[in-house]
C-alpha cells in the first residue's frame, strides 16, 4: 500500500492525515449515507470547498485495500466535467478514506424512485442521460488507458447543485490497455439487474461493453421513473420492462406504451429516442452495443437510430450457464444509426472548414 501511494504522489489527489479529517467534517459530525462500503459524511477544506468523505470499513471480507487502490488508481488519473472528482485520500494505520467533491443533489435514485422528491422536466432527464453517456464515454474511449466502471446504476449517478451528472463509485473499476480485447477476472461484478448477461457465462471474455449494457438498463428506468422489476400488488406477478417495451416495440405500439407510462405528447420523440437506444444498449452480443461516444449521438438527436435486433434472445435458454450468443446475427456498432443532420448543418460544416 505504502508504495501504491508513493506512486499515486505525482498524480492529482492529495493525501490527507486522519487529523486533517477530523478537522474537515468537524469529527464527523455530518452523515451523508452508508453501505458495505463504509460511511460517507459530509465536510469542508480549509480553503471553503465542501467535500465528502468516504470513510472505508476496514472489517474482515471487505477488501478494503482492493477497493482503495480501485478508486484512486482509476478516477485519481482523470478529469471530466461528467466525472465525480476526487480531492484526495487517507490511508494509515487508523483510516481509509476518500475525500470527493460534494454533491448537493445526492444520486439519481433519490429523484427517479422516490415519490415525495421533485421530478425532472423530460429535457432535463435527457440532459442527465446524455452527460452520463458523455463520462462514460471519456473512460472508455479517451483516457490514456480504458477504464471500465462495472456498476453504472442510478445510485452511482450523482447530481450537483445544477442537477449536472457526475458518474461515482469507482470501487470496482478496472484499468486495461486500448489493444487488450477484454479483461479477465473470477467473481461477479457489479449489481444484479444492471450486470451484463455475458457475467453469467463461464469464461466469457469482459470488455467495457458491459458498461454499455448496465447503461442502457439505467435508461429504462429513467423512461418509467420505476425499477425495472415491478411486482402487481393484486396478482403478484413481476414485470420486466425492458422486455415488455421490447415486444411493444415489435408490434408497433411503442408510443402506446409511451402514453400509458404517462408521458406526455411533446415528450414522446424523447423517450422514444431513450427508449431505441437503450435497445441497442442491452443487445445480448457485446459487439452488437455501440460505443458511448455514439450513444451520445443517438441521444442527442442528430442521427437516426437503426431497427435493434432482439436484444433478449438469451432469456429463452432455460439454463443460464448453457447461453451461446447467434454470432450469426450479430450487428456492428456502425450500424446502430445513420446520419441525419440537417442539410443546413451540413453547408455551416463546409463552410466552416472552408474559412
Amino acid at each position: 500500500m505504502e508504495k501504491f501511494i508513493l506512486n499515486m504522489a505525482s498524480e492529482k489527489p492529495i493525501r490527507f492525515t486522519t487529523q486533517e479529517l477530523h478537522s474537515f467534517t468537524n469529527n464527523y459530525a455530518t452523515r451523508l449515507g452508508s453501505g458495505g462500503f463504509g460511511v460517507v459524511y459530509q465536510g469542508e477544506l480549509p480553503n471553503g470547498i465542501k467535500i465528502a468523505v468516504k470513510v472505508l470499513n476496514r472489517s474482515e471480507g471487505n477488501n478494503v485495500e482492493e477497493q482503495f487502490m480501485a478508486e484512486v488508481g482509476t478516477i485519481g488519473k482523470t478529469y471530466h466535467i461528467n466525472l465525480v472528482r476526487l480531492y484526495g485520500f487517507c490511508f494509515d494505520h487508523q483510516t481509509s478514506a476518500l475525500i470527493y467533491e460534494y454533491m448537493e443533489n445526492g444520486s439519481l435514485d433519490r429523484f427517479l424512485f422516490n415519490r415525495e422528491t421533485l421530478k425532472f422536466r423530460w429535457e432535463k432527464l435527457l440532459d442527465i442521460a446524455i452527460g452520463t453517456a458523455k463520462g462514460l464515454a471519456y473512460l472508455h474511449e479517451d483516457c490514456h488507458q480504458r477504464i471500465i466502471h462495472y456498476d453504472i446504476k442510478p445510485g452511482n449517478v450523482l447530481l450537483d447543485q445544477y442537477f449536472l451528472p457526475k458518474v461515482a463509485d469507482f470501487g470496482l473499476a478496472k484499468l486495461c490497455n486500448r489493444e487488450s480485447t477484454h479483461v479477465s477476472f473470477t467473481g461477479y461484478r457489479g449489481t444484479p439487474g444492471y450486470s451484463a448477461p455475458e457475467f453469467l457465462l463461464h469464461n466469457y471474455p469482459i470488455t467495457h461493453k458491459c458498461d454499455v449494457y448496465s447503461f442502457g438498463m439505467l435508461l429504462f428506468e429513467m423512461v418509467t421513473r420505476q425499477k425495472n422489476f415491478q411486482t402487481h400488488p393484486v396478482s403478484e406477478i413481476v414485470e420486466w420492462f425492458p422486455k415488455k417495451a421490447w415486444e411493444e416495440y415489435q408490434n408497433g405500439r411503442l408510443t402506446d406504451l409511451i402514453v400509458q407510462i404517462g408521458i406526455e405528447e411533446k415528450d414522446t420523440e424523447k423517450a422514444e429516442r431513450m427508449l431505441m437506444t437503450a435497445f441497442w444498449c442491452v443487445q445480448d452480443s457485446p459487439d452488437s452495443r455501440p460505443m458511448m461516444s455514439n450513444v451520445v449521438k443517438m441521444l442527442e438527436g442528430g442521427v437516426e437510430i437503426s431497427p435493434p435486433s432482439n436484444p433478449f434472445r438469451y432469456l429463452y435458454s432455460l439454463d443460464p450457464t448453457d447461453v451461446v450468443f447467434d454470432w450469426s446475427t450479430t450487428r456492428t456498432d456502425s450500424s446502430c444509426y445513420k446520419d441525419s443532420a440537417p442539410i443546413m448543418k451540413k453547408q455551416e460544416i463546409q463552410v466552416a472548414s472552408s474559412r
